[in-house]
C-alpha cells in the first residue's frame, strides 16, 4: 500500500484501526467546480523563505510549504481551465471593509512602519501566479469557511454543481472548515493533497487523514488532473 503523508504520525492502534476500517471513497460526480481557498500574499510573502524566517515579516506565512504547493496548484488550475469547469477564488475580507474577521494579526502601534502598512494592504491579494481570469468568480470571506457569509452556496446551486475540488490553505483551518460545510451541503468534496498546505506539519497531515476518513476524498493531484482531462474530452466541440 502506498504510504500516505499522515502515516508517520500514527500510533500502532491507529494503524490497526485504519486497516480494519472499511473506508470507501466518495468518488467524483459529473459537474465539478474548482475552489481555491486563501491563496493570498499573507501566506506566501514576497519570496520563498523557511517558515521561521518568513514569519518575521509575514506573521501569517506558511513558509516553504506554500511555495512547494504553488506549482501543483498552477498545474491543477491550468487543467481546470482547459476542461472549462467553473472556478471560484476565495480570499479574505480586508480591514477597509470595516468587518471584524476571525484571524487578525495585531501589530503593536510602535511597530507599524510603512513596510508593515504595505504588507497589511496587500495581505489578501491573490498571488500573481494564481490570479483570477475574467469570468472566474472571486469571493471575499470574513470567517474560516468559504460558505459562511458569502454567496458561495447560491453560486454552486446555480451551476448545479455536485463536486467541489478544493485546494489552498490552511489544511487545518479554512480548508477543513470549508470541506466540512461542503460535506454538510451534500457536495462530493475532493481535497488535492499536494495543493493544500499549513504552518504546522503535524496539523497538515492529521487533518488530511481526518478529512479523508469523514468528509472528503484526499487525492493526489495526478488523479484529479486525469479526471479533469476526462471532463475535457466530454466537452462538445466549440
Amino acid at each position: 500500500m502506498t504510504e500516505r503523508i499522515w502515516d508517520r504520525f500514527l500510533t500502532e492502534q491507529d494503524r490497526l484501526h485504519l486497516d480494519m476500517s472499511r473506508h470507501r471513497q466518495i468518488g467524483f460526480g459529473a459537474r465539478p467546480v474548482l475552489l481555491l481557498i486563501d491563496l493570498y500574499r499573507w501566506v506566501f510573502g514576497d519570496k520563498p523563505e523557511p517558515l521561521l524566517e518568513a514569519i518575521k515579516s509575514w506573521p501569517g506565512s506558511c513558509g516553504l510549504a506554500a511555495w512547494e504547493a504553488l506549482p501543483h496548484i498552477q498545474t491543477l488550475l491550468a487543467a481546470a481551465r482547459r476542461a472549462g469547469i467553473p472556478i471560484v477564488h476565495v480570499t479574505g475580507l480586508g480591514r477597509e471593509s470595516g468587518v471584524a474577521g476571525w484571524n487578525r494579526t495585531s501589530v503593536p502601534p510602535a511597530d507599524i512602519t510603512p513596510e508593515v502598512l504595505d504588507r497589511q494592504r496587500r495581505q489578501f491579494d491573490i498571488v500573481d501566479q494564481l490570479k483570477p481570469l475574467a469570468g472566474e468568480a472571486l469571493l471575499h470571506k470574513a470567517s474560516p469557511s468559504a460558505f459562511w457569509g458569502t454567496p458561495l452556496i447560491g453560486h454552486l446551486n446555480s451551476l448545479n454543481a455536485d463536486t467541489i475540488i478544493t485546494c489552498g490553505e490552511s489544511t487545518s483551518g479554512c480548508v477543513r472548515a470549508t470541506v466540512v460545510d461542503g460535506c454538510t451541503y451534500r457536495f462530493r468534496m475532493v481535497v488535492v493533497e499536494e495543493g493544500v498546505f499549513d504552518r504546522t506539519q503535524a496539523s497538515h497531515a492529521i487533518n488530511l487523514l481526518d478529512m479523508s476518513q469523514k468528509y472528503a476524498d484526499v487525492l493526489p493531484v495526478a488523479e484529479v488532473i486525469k479526471y479533469l482531462e476526462e471532463q475535457r474530452a466530454k466537452k462538445p466541440p466549440e
